[in-house]
């Protein structure tokens, strides 16, 4: 969605709220893709000569655990702030987006700062136990049989040294 905002940017204490959708379904979250619209409340303001970008984003993803392989639902929410400006300044770094002729591409700039929320590991819980690395047994489920193997075997031959 392209947001024209002259109107913002000249007026003080003007605002707009409006509300989106967004596909993201070419889009891979959590080895998997975002099988839904993701609903966005945008709102853009003018506070005092100072154009902020506010929006609340939730959705729902398919994704597989990380430690365990099991798939899982989650659902996400993320509060997305940014200071808008027609014109970046040279040392403005990542502090501001530019809306160029007052035009904003809301789908872009949600896009990229959704894709940088997401946590890097996804877990079905924090208590997730994994899969056993010799049998591959989720241990969530309980435990495998298998015998646990004491510290590192690249460390083996130092704990002989030690019984001796």
């Amino acid at each position: 969605m392209i947001l024209e905002l002259k109107r913002i940017f000249l007026n003080e204490n003007e605002s707009l709220s409006v509300k989106t959708e967004l596909d993201m379904s070419g889009d891979t979250v959590g080895r998997g893709p975002v099988p839904e619209k993701l609903v966005a409340d945008i709102k853009v303001s003018n506070h005092a000569g100072m154009v902020v970008f506010e929006a609340d984003v939730r959705f729902r993803c398919h994704c597989v655990c990380d430690r365990c392989c099991e798939p899982f639902d989650k659902d996400f929410a993320y509060r997305l702030n940014h200071i808008l400006v027609t014109e970046l300044p040279e040392d403005s770094g990542d502090d501001y987006i530019e809306a160029p002729d007052y035009m904003l591409d809301t789908d872009v700039l949600l896009r990229d700062d959704i894709l940088l929320e997401l946590p890097s590991k996804f877990l079905c819980k924090d208590s997730c136990k994994g899969l056993c690395p010799k049998c591959g047994k989720n241990l969530n489920e309980g435990e495998c049989g298998c015998v646990k193997q004491e510290g590192h075997p690249a460390f083996a031959a130092l704990s002989k040294l030690l019984e001796e």
